[in-house]
């Protein structure tokens, strides 16, 4: 068994209660949806910041620029980058994920004033520390948030990199094109072309391309050393912890 392979089996608990999560079999109607959009709007914006995390370690964005000492991961970096953060809309303009996202939810009517007012409060310059605590929400999306915040700010880069890889999106894309389909069934009038077309990307994205490269990624900045290994195993069962968490959330959030 290979170090990858060893941490798959070492956070397989972790995936399965995701991927047999009840919050799945809970979203019936266009309500539901929109309730899950407004929790799950904060771990696709706090993707964008692991990854500009990495960007900002992994390659080179200073001046003068100096090669960076990991050629293949700076590629995959710099490629994803691309593709989250000036991706092709569904109407051919050019936008990131996240704003693809809130452009979704707004097609749907869901709520996007706290995330934006979020937004706002971290632009104008106050420590994202401090917005977060400042939040009016379920304090576990609270600790999700802190978490990756803690990481970017004091993990190290294979840290931040397990979050990244092991810690996010991979495993939902696929089971929520089902529900949504249902849905745009059950309630032909809600406008779900941009939510699709976001989970689509990302399922293109993420199985065909980024997938195979975090991989690659892990194993460059793991190396050798067993203690660097050890810590991607514990943050990767970490960060899923706390994505259930985050899943706990919008479940009790549905069902009240």
């Amino acid at each position: 068994m290979n170090k990858i392979e060893e941490i798959i089996a070492y956070i397989q608990d972790e995936r399965e209660q995701l991927l047999q999560h009840p919050l799945y079999s809970r979203i019936k109607n266009i309500e539901d949806l929109r309730l899950f959009t407004e929790t799950h709007v904060y771990a696709v914006w706090d993707f964008m910041s692991l990854l500009k995390s990495l960007q900002r370690r992994l390659t080179c964005v200073r001046v003068p620029w100096m090669a960076s000492d990991y050629p293949n991961t700076r590629y995959l970096i710099n490629e994803i980058v691309l593709a989250e953060e000036s991706d092709e809309s569904i109407d051919g303009t050019r936008l990131s994920h996240y704003e693809m996202y809130l452009d979704a939810m707004k097609a749907m009517g869901a709520d996007t004033a706290v995330i934006e007012q979020f937004i706002t409060v971290i632009k104008s310059g106050i420590r994202v520390e401090d917005a977060i605590s400042k939040l009016d929400v379920d304090t576990r999306i609270k600790e999700f948030l802190g978490y990756t915040f803690d990481l970017i700010f004091n993990g190290g880069d294979h840290e931040v990199a397990a979050a990244f890889t092991f810690g996010r999106e991979d495993l939902i894309p696929g089971m929520f094109n089902a529900i949504l389909k249902e849905i745009q069934i059950q309630f032909p009038d809600a406008d779900l072309k941009k939510f699709v077309y976001y989970f689509e990307r990302h399922i293109e994205l993420d199985g065909d391309e980024h997938g195979p490269l975090a991989m690659q990624m892990i194993e460059e900045l793991g190396g050798e050393d067993k203690v660097k290994w050890n810590a991607i195993k514990q943050v990767s069962k970490e960060a899923l912890k706390k994505r259930i968490a985050l899943w706990d959330a919008i479940y009790d959030s549905i069902k009240k």
